[in-house]
């Protein structure tokens, strides 16, 4: 689906929390719904659930700061016929977890919805310890999890939804870091697919998350300079949109990827390897634009700018990959 480009730039538009999208959406879904409920690793204020703990005071689990018991917990209450939603900052959850997400989750195909809150580096001056941008990488490697990266609240709230329709291991990245719409109201996430955010012919930008404002004002400014930038939302990380990543590579001249993660093993890795094994001609200029190292002490937007994850340094990226195809 094709969202048209926004008439005034999303540089100047209003910025939202993600996470209060999920617990306002999560609350609606469990008064139309006994099956759910909640699990969390005393982070109750943090994950956004007081509202849900006061509704539903019998529905909420708090296990304390045990990650490893909040998993498998979450598991046995799926196996149970319940719909978990299982809920911690995203690097202790997949990353103090990850045995049991591969083996009481993945492994065992049970229908937990694991929500990695205030994911990348949403926690700014806190620090490396409690910035979530290897998530993408561990979870990429576990065959029957999806991962799911909303770009703005209504995607998140469609999220959700979908992850009471058709339970099933998933991981949700839900964002605390402030953006704006991106998405047009009624529509709906596809499981598998990207979303194409701009239409474009000269070059691609695949970015995700809180990236995809940043990517789309990246097309202003080089819409600007004459250049037609397609901009595609990569809502799913896995399953993995193959089909849009080869048409990008055989309708445009170069790809950029842009994630708030590690690029090793995330989404330009994964955007790397489906080109990388394209007939030789498809085998365009690819830029991966993301985190390499530890991140220094700083907000959550002076890190952005550190690691050249701005819409100039998307716009400059792709100047570059055009000049080299």
């Amino acid at each position: 689906m094709t969202i048209e480009a926004p008439s005034t730039s999303l540089a100047d538009a209003p910025v939202y929390d993600n996470r209060a999208a999920f617990a306002d959406e999560l609350i609606q879904l469990a008064r139309r719904d006994e099956r759910i409920v909640a699990v969390c690793n005393d982070s109750v204020g943090s994950s956004n659930l007081t509202a849900f703990r006061d509704e539903f005071p019998d529905r909420l689990i708090n296990v304390g700061i045990a990650e490893q018991d909040m998993v498998g917990v979450g598991a046995g209450l799926a196996s149970s016929g319940l719909i978990p939603f299982v809920c911690a900052a995203a690097p202790f959850l997949t990353g103090r977890s990850l045995e049991q997400v591969k083996a009481d989750v993945a492994y065992s195909q049970h229908p937990v919805i694991l929500c990695g809150m205030s994911p990348g580096m949403a926690y700014g001056e806190l620090g490396p310890t409690h910035h979530s941008v290897e998530d993408l990488s561990w979870l990429r490697a576990l065959p029957g999890l999806d991962i799911v990266v909303p770009a703005d609240r209504r995607q998140t709230r469609d999220a959700v939804r979908q992850a009471v329709e058709h339970p099933r291991p998933t991981f949700i990245r839900v964002g605390r870091h402030k953006v704006p719409d991106v998405t047009v109201e009624g529509d709906r996430l596809v499981r598998g697919r990207f979303t194409t955010a701009r239409a474009g012919s000269d070059l691609t930008i695949i970015a995700t998350g809180t990236l995809v404002s940043r990517a789309l004002i990246a097309a202003e400014l080089l819409q600007a300079a004459g250049l037609d930038a397609r901009v595609l939302n990569a809502s799913y990380i896995a399953p993995l949109d193959v089909e849009a990543i080869a048409d990008a590579a055989r309708t445009t001249g170069a790809i950029v990827t842009a994630e708030e993660a590690n690029i090793a093993g995330g989404l330009g890795a994964a955007v790397a390897s489906v080109v990388g094994q394209l007939e030789s001609a498809a085998r365009v200029p690819l830029r991966i634009l993301g985190l390499t190292e530890f991140a220094p002490t700083g907000s959550t937007d002076f890190l952005l700018g550190h690691f050249g994850l701005t819409a100039d340094h998307i716009a400059d990226a792709a100047r570059e990959a055009l000049a080299h195809g």
